[in-house]
């Protein structure tokens, strides 16, 4: 059993350090909200922390999973910061969807330190957390990265390391690039087939079968259909991520018109009420 600290008790991070402490490892939790980490305590008999150095102190891994970049380089660096309080050897792996290039800051950070970093964000949802069922793609060193593995087990159904620093984050905007042409294909699809007068539970149950099936269809199709869109990831969440992509293609060189143009229908979609809404509600800007 590990010494463990996690960062961020959102939707994603609670569940995921309840994991943790679900298998017999000892977790400090650190949350900006205390009453959250209170909650936390209460649930899973761990213990909280004031400030991430609190946390991390004397922890064999420190775990982390916040809004973006500021909010990351906000829990890592400073006085008060996660890299300031963790031991010489220990790692940190962050399960933030944030930019690349801070993956690298902070690896080089974390170095000159004598500890490791591991990038590592997740997908697979809120379902995905509290299920225990997430996807990790993992940028980083093999040595750190093979202790870290079997620890995040708990709450992985995959996980593997793509490359070295950065390459995790580099990997969930591949992700999160085809996730936004699929299901703008998906709501088009089901709009116009109502448009035709078709049904369309015959019509999902047909083509589920063949090419075009896909993981939005299976989960989204249905839900789209009865214009319910509290079904997981948030469209704020979804333009975040969005614009590292597009960020990153402008330095890359890799052009991604059909990503930028749902970026854009996203923005329809706040601007429509739907920030909190899930990312299947790009049919709802079809149907205004």
């Amino acid at each position: 059993m590990k010494q463990l600290a996690f960062l961020g008790l959102g939707v994603m991070g609670y569940p995921m350090a309840g994991h943790l402490a679900a298998k017999g490892h000892d977790v400090v939790v650190y949350n900006r909200s205390s009453a959250k980490a209170d909650a936390w305590v209460g649930q899973h008999k761990g213990t909280s922390a004031k400030t991430p150095n609190d946390a991390a102190h004397e922890r064999d891994i420190v775990f982390c999973c916040v809004g973006n970049d500021d909010d990351l380089r906000s829990v890592t660096l400073g006085p008060d910061g996660a890299f300031a309080g963790m031991k010489r050897g220990s790692i940190f792996v962050d399960h933030t969807t944030a930019s690349a290039e801070v993956a690298r800051e902070l690896d080089a950070k974390a170095k000159e330190l004598g500890i490791a970093f591991i990038d590592a964000p997740v997908s697979g949802g809120q379902a995905g957390a509290e299920n225990g069922a997430l996807t990790v793609m993992c940028g980083g060193d093999q040595a750190p990265y093979a202790d870290a593995e079997p620890v995040i087990a708990a709450y992985a159904k995959a996980c593997r390391l793509m490359g070295p620093s950065g390459a995790g984050q580099l990997t969930k905007m591949v992700n999160q690039i085809c996730i936004a042409g699929l299901v703008q294909g998906l709501a088009e699809g089901l709009n116009f087939a109502e448009a035709a007068g078709l049904d369309l539970s015959e019509v999902v149950a047909v083509i589920s079968k063949g090419a075009a099936q896909s993981w939005q269809m299976e989960n989204r199709a249905k839900t789209m259909e009865a214009g319910k869109f509290d079904f997981g990831f948030a469209v704020d969440w979804m333009r975040k991520d969005l614009g590292i992509c597009l960020a990153e293609s402008r330095r890359n060189g890799a052009p991604l018109p059909v990503t930028a143009l749902v970026d854009q229908f996203y923005g329809d979609v706040q601007a429509m009420g739907g920030k909190r809404w899930d990312t299947s509600s790009l049919i709802a800007r079809l149907k205004r």
